[in-house]
């Protein structure tokens, strides 16, 4: 071996063992989503309620309520103000809703529904099909339902209009003094296939499944905007008002037997 041959080898042998020990600079932190979904996933039972604007079912008998209480925005609301509470239940055709709201005063403000509906009191239900959370805000990777005082259901487009869904949910609401029954039959459609044009066919549930959901409400009391935003999901840092947005702040629900 010449002299030349031996000094390009030992550098070549020097670099690789530069290489190899060469301590890695980390990864750049990826921020994740603020995780709301920090609640075990709920158990959901099957059964086919009647959608009357009543909790009187059988079914519903068997399922317990499951609190709405977690302030997302807004200060000072007291049980006076709003309270609230919901089943929810299955079968091979809708995922089904009774939610037990108080407020002391039902405010809807705005004609047209298709303008600032969050603005008024409204029952809102998020459904991600498949839990796999993630951006939905102009986008069907999850629908954020908005159901009005007159039963009509709003949410956001991927071109990011205000479009009605009535056809998605069969809801039917009773208020007696200051105490709503709200009960929703929701059909479940696959977001990455849905389509604005074509035919959408909702899904066949089948025990086992499980999907992304939160409920919420919108209280107004006769303000220009809603004075609190109450939720079911626990959501962690300052910004808490993700669920429009993130489906990943979503909690999980099972379906059973």
């Amino acid at each position: 071996m010449n002299r030349d041959t031996y000094i390009v080898l030992t550098i070549a042998f020097l670099a690789t063992i530069f290489v190899l020990f060469q301590k890695k600079a980390p990864a750049p932190k990826v921020e994740d989503s603020p995780v709301g979904n920090n609640k075990p996933p709920l158990t959901v039972l099957y059964g086919t309620p009647t959608i009357d604007g009543q909790d009187q079912d059988d079914l519903w008998s068997y399922c317990e309520w499951q609190p709405i209480n977690q302030v997302w925005m807004g200060v000072g609301l007291t049980p006076q103000d709003f309270s609230g509470r919901y089943k929810i239940a299955w079968d091979e055709n809708n995922l089904y809703i009774v939610a037990e709201i108080e407020d002391d005063a039902l405010v809807d403000t705005h004609p047209d529904g298709l303008l600032k509906y969050w603005d008024d009191d409204c029952l809102e239900i998020f459904i991600d099909e498949d839990a796999s959370g993630g951006i939905h805000q102009y986008n069907y990777n999850a629908f954020a339902y908005h159901i009005a005082l007159d039963g009509k259901v709003v949410d956001i487009a991927p071109d990011s209009s205000f479009r009605y869904y009535n056809d998605h949910c069969m809801v039917k609401r009773t208020t007696t003094g200051t105490k709503s029954i709200w009960e929703v039959a929701m059909k479940i459609y696959d977001g990455n296939r849905y389509s604005d044009t074509g035919e959408n066919i909702a899904k066949s549930l089948k025990m086992g499944k499980k999907m992304g959901f939160m409920i919420a409400y919108c209280d107004n009391d006769h303000s220009p905007e809603r004075e609190h935003f109450i939720g079911n999901i626990p959501m962690e840092g300052t910004e808490k008002n993700r669920g429009w947005i993130d489906a990943s702040v979503f909690g999980t629900v099972v379906l059973s037997d």
